[in-house]
């Protein structure tokens, strides 16, 4: 796992923050290491992922005060990312480490998504308090319609997929929270109009092989050719669902659907990110990301 140390790209140019910014990535190097080391790991990681959660609680509240200060126009935003990070994300993973026993794997799935969401969050949405870049956050969800969403995606992943989802993050970023073990998925609607929409659907590797072995009562080990087309079919049939639950796609046709490279759906992200853009947890069984443009 890469990307934990800091440069002088990272900066802010407000020292407070820049320092603040320095030790985070520090905070999260160590535990890195300590992810390594079976003998220490439990106790180790157990209290620095406490002091990391304490300083990042901290962290905010001091930034948070600095926009405000310069009145900063992009304020509210920024502010719902880190209330994201802080009343989502970190207690969602905090369940997750516990219930694993800070595993070697489930501390490695709460620092892939601490590692993209700094880098991402520093390089454009801090860097856009000072005017250095613009927020990639241009539309921000409608707390309805996001509610509606999640609960339409939730209901139907229960139902054909049979697990129990819980979001994790409302601003799904692109984090890699599988060290790239997933399939990524575009599907491409049309309406009347030829307005389109796209949907990504992004599945943890281990949470596809835990479907398609409940579903037909035999391990599945591994990800194929014949794995990667069920899951195809599966995913249009989990759209199919979702419609049924919230008019997400009304009067549009599915026009195409295409398998994506991770490093592909990033860069789909390099401009703007999607308006609703959701982080799902399924009590340890794998991670999946849904979003809309």
């Amino acid at each position: 796992m890469n990307g934990v140390e800091w440069n002088d790209r990272f900066k802010v140019g407000v020292e407070t923050i820049d320092k603040a910014h320095q030790k985070l990535f520090s905070i999260v190097g160590k535990l890195l290491q300590l992810s390594e080391d079976i003998e220490r790991q439990q106790h180790a990681c157990r209290e620095g992922i406490k002091y990391l959660n304490n300083y990042t609680i901290q962290h905010f509240a001091e930034e948070e005060a600095y926009m405000r200060y310069i009145d900063y126009s992009g304020y509210a935003v920024h502010k719902s990312l880190h209330d994201n990070m802080r009343d989502k994300i970190l207690p969602s993973f905090a369940k997750e480490l516990e219930r694993e026993c800070y595993s070697e794997a489930s501390i490695r799935h709460f620092l892939g998504i601490c590692i993209g969401w700094l880098n991402e969050h520093i390089m454009i949405e801090d860097h856009a308090i000072i005017g250095k870049t613009a927020s990639k956050w241009v539309h921000g969800p409608s707390e309805d319609v996001a509610g509606s969403l999640e609960k339409a995606i939730m209901d139907s992943a229960r139902e054909l997929f049979r697990i129990d989802p819980q979001i994790i993050s409302e601003f799904y970023s692109g984090e890699d929270f599988s060290e790239g073990k997933v399939l990524c998925y575009r599907l491409r609607y049309m309406n009347e109009e030829k307005k389109s929409r796209q949907v990504f659907l992004v599945y943890e590797v281990n949470l596809i092989l835990h479907i398609l072995s409940t579903m037909i009562g035999k391990e599945v080990k591994r990800i194929d050719k014949t794995v990667a087309y069920t899951m195809e079919i599966l995913s249009k049939q989990f759209m199919e669902r979702i419609g049924t639950h919230f008019a997400l796609l009304d009067g549009t046709k599915l026009e195409r659907m295409d398998m994506l490279a991770f490093e592909q759906l990033l860069r789909t992200f390099e401009k703007e990110f999607p308006a609703y853009s959701l982080l799902f947890g399924t009590g340890g069984k794998g991670y999946f990301a849904f979003c809309v443009r």
